[in-house]
């Protein structure tokens, strides 16, 4: 059954333990770190996760979007993380081998994420020691963007070569997913759907996780 890991993202923050709670249900929790830099938008760092991981058990699936990312991945893990994927545009292919080398260090699973620009190709360097790789279906910044339909090639591209390298690796879809659109990248490939506003715009987040499932 393809695992769903709301984005909290599209949360009330000045309520977020109850935001977080309200999905409990989902198979992870999506924190998207976003640092004006990598990104035209600042989002969350190192304290908020702190704080989340004080107010639930829930497997933290945290998204770098920064830049040069080995800089923060020993404080990140600190603060409870799970799981890190860091950007394969944000460094040197030097840097991102040195980041997945501190999860390493640290304990956490390890993962990479592309935009829409990189091809899928661009994994195979790292991809027989990932955990999982993310596949953006929007451009990385905000929430509530349309889902690109262009993307379900590259999904099904990396899909292809987990099932090659390392069939123990996930795929994971950020991006536009709601109940039109998850069918397709399901069908794609995917095993994990991060989804914001299609979760926390419901009037039931519980409901639309279990719609999301299929």
């Amino acid at each position: 059954m393809v695992k769903i890991s709301p984005s909290i993202l599209s949360a009330d923050f000045a309520n977020l333990e109850r935001d977080i709670r309200r999905v409990a249900s989902a198979d992870y929790l999506h924190v998207d770190v976003m640092d004006g830099a990598f990104v035209p938008n600042l989002t969350i760092g190192v304290p908020v996760v702190k704080s989340i991981r004080k107010c639930t058990d829930m497997f933290l699936d945290v998204h770098l979007m920064i830049e040069k990312p080995q800089r923060y991945i020993e404080a990140f893990a600190q603060a409870g993380a799970d799981l890190l994927s860091v950007h394969l545009e944000a460094d040197h292919p030097t840097g991102i081998a040195r980041a997945l080398d501190l999860m390493d260090q640290c304990g956490v699973k390890k993962a990479v994420a592309l935009r829409p620009i990189t091809k899928a190709e661009a994994v195979l360097p790292y991809l027989e020691r990932l955990d999982l790789v993310l596949v953006m279906t929007v451009e990385p910044g905000f929430g509530g963007q349309a889902f690109m339909e262009s993307q379900l090639d590259t999904i099904r591209q990396v899909r292809a070569l987990i099932e090659k390298y390392n069939p123990a690796c996930e795929l994971e879809v950020d991006g536009g997913i709601s109940p039109k659109t998850a069918p397709l990248v399901v069908e794609a490939g995917a095993d994990v759907l991060v989804a914001g506003s299609a979760v926390y715009g419901a009037a039931d987040p519980a409901a639309a996780i279990a719609a999301l499932r299929g």
